[in-house]
């Protein structure tokens, strides 16, 4: 192992210990610049708490054309459904497992946490010969790349950006696809039921997914939870408009984590007549094993739970109250959805698009166009929708979001756009790369990989606010980011890091 990579890891390690969800990244903003004024450099940090490095160059650099190392503090907060991690204040473990480093039960947060440690691993070297370098590590980039919209045009000095936000090693991105989210909002209609006699609460629980980044691995056909959790409800309400009592009717509805991760769990709570619970749990038991024969290849952990909940359950729902607003007592009146509204949600649902719209023309193997079905809350008596939708062209983007957007309304709910983002361009002849590729067989004696990829990087954006910058992505192997099964290839690290040294070292 190269002599650095055990200090980089100890560093990651370390910055692990932060909370750092996208939206909550102020201490490990503090942390950073707090890092940097400790090690006599110097720190800027601007009103969204992006933090900026400046690292002089090595004797012999002085001259040379400052170049900026980027990546992004936020992580895609995972975990399997039956953990208890608390992301807001528990450190995430490391485990080293033979070549891989993963966590245990979450997402690791490498993506793009190693970003940050190699980083602040050449700003602590005592080997690396570099020109002047600027550390530039954003905020929010995984929820509406918050933190590079909100960049100044002088913030940065230099012209030459290195994004360390890749996931396959030996592979230099060069164009990524742009994108945009569009929220959803259904206003169900609610009823009282007397809950206890003939009435019972239900849980309905869909677990087990891979999941994964709704940007690298949506061509991977993984199952997402939110359309499994609306069949299943749409099952029942078969079910029980067959049997003639009409009652499934949700009291809460959960699924999903961010815009950018294939949902890999989801729930719902409901009130449902007793007598059918035996008919319904037989249906969602053969549901469940017609689900694992349908996703064997890419979810063989799937798993369907449906259970009868006790009065603990309510309890759990934030906010819930009897329909006079009192507390919940055995009996008690319980507000829940009408029969016509769930109805209503689940067609919705179920209509709603997800997974590879379209592959590119030109290059194989590429997804052109997509939407991610992602998140799916349930506050304040309002339903609330997200979805992501990604394409390499602006008009495709517009083509799937206008669909959405018409069965939003069709479904009488309200629909609007945010966090658009553009698509980053590829320049195919930039003295970057040209530099980047010759590097690169010098060192290992091959050729790398040149690619675009569907999946959104800063880049876009950064290159949108300074348009004479030349950028290129790279950066070790992550594999199944923004799920539970994250984990990082330590040789590529290491392999990382040496292409990292080399490519510096060029430019004196």
């Amino acid at each position: 192992m190269h002599p650095e990579i055990q200090e980089i890891l100890k560093t990651f390690e370390e910055i692990n210990k932060i909370p750092r969800c996208s939206k909550h990244e102020a201490k490990i903003s503090n942390w950073l610049k707090n890092w940097g004024e400790a090690q006599g450099l110097e720190v800027k940090t601007d009103a969204v708490k992006n933090v900026l490095i400046r690292v002089s160059a090595s004797p012999g650099y002085e001259n040379s054309q400052t170049l900026v190392l980027q990546g992004h503090m936020d992580m895609v907060c995972e975990k399997r459904s039956n953990s208890e991690h608390d992301f807001s204040k528990a450190p995430i473990p490391c485990l080293l497992e033979g070549d891989w480093l993963r966590a245990k039960d979450t997402s690791l947060g490498a993506d793009n946490g190693i970003a940050l440690a190699l980083g602040l691993g050449l700003a602590k070297s005592k080997r690396a010969k570099h020109p002047p370098l600027e550390l530039l590590f954003t905020v929010d980039e995984e929820n509406g790349l918050t933190g590079a919209n909100a960049l100044e045009p002088d913030f940065l000095e230099g012209k030459i950006l290195l994004n360390l936000d890749s996931e396959d090693e030996g592979i230099f991105t060069v164009g990524c696809a742009g994108g945009e989210n569009t929220r959803i909002r259904f206003l169900p209609e609610y009823e009282t039921l007397d809950y206890g006699t003939k009435l019972g609460l239900f849980s309905l629980k869909i677990g087990g997914l891979k999941g994964g980044h709704s940007g690298t691995e949506i061509k991977a056909q993984r199952a997402n939870a939110l359309q499994i959790l609306a069949r299943g409800l749409a099952l029942l309400l078969k079910i029980t408009k067959k049997k003639g009592d009409g009652n499934v009717n949700p009291l809460f509805l959960k699924g999903g984590s961010s815009h950018n991760s294939i949902p890999c769990f989801a729930e719902g709570l409901l009130a449902l007549e007793k007598e059918s619970f035996s008919e319904c749990k037989k249906s969602i038991s053969e549901f469940e094993k017609t689900l694992q024969r349908e996703y064997a290849q890419t979810d063989p952990g799937l798993e369907l739970k449906f259970e009868e909940e006790g009065e603990e359950a309510l309890k759990k729902v934030q906010g819930l109250k009897d329909c006079k607003g009192r507390e919940l007592k055995q009996k008690a009146p319980v507000k829940v959805m009408t029969r016509a509204s769930a109805e209503k949600l689940v067609w919705l649902l179920l209509s709603l698009p997800h997974g590879v719209y379209r592959m590119a023309d030109d290059v194989e193997g590429l997804v052109e166009t997509s939407n991610n079905l992602a998140l799916l809350r349930m506050t304040e008596g309002k339903i609330e929708i997200l979805s992501s939708q990604r394409s390499s062209f602006k008009s495709r983007r517009a083509e799937i979001t206008e669909k959405i957007e018409a069965v939003a309304k069709l479904a009488g709910a309200k629909v609007w756009q945010e966090n658009t983002y553009p698509a980053w361009e590829p320049k195919m002849n930039s003295e970057l790369l040209t530099r980047c590729i010759s590097t690169y067989e010098k060192c290992f004696g091959k050729k790398a990989t040149i690619e675009v990829i569907h999946a959104g990087l800063e880049c876009g954006v950064i290159g949108s606010k300074y348009p004479d910058m030349e950028m290129i992505s790279f950066g070790p192997t992550i594999k199944a980011p923004h799920s539970p099964e994250e984990k990082l290839h330590i040789p590529s690290l290491e392999k990382t890091w040496i292409f990292l040294l080399a490519l510096l070292e060029s430019y004196c």
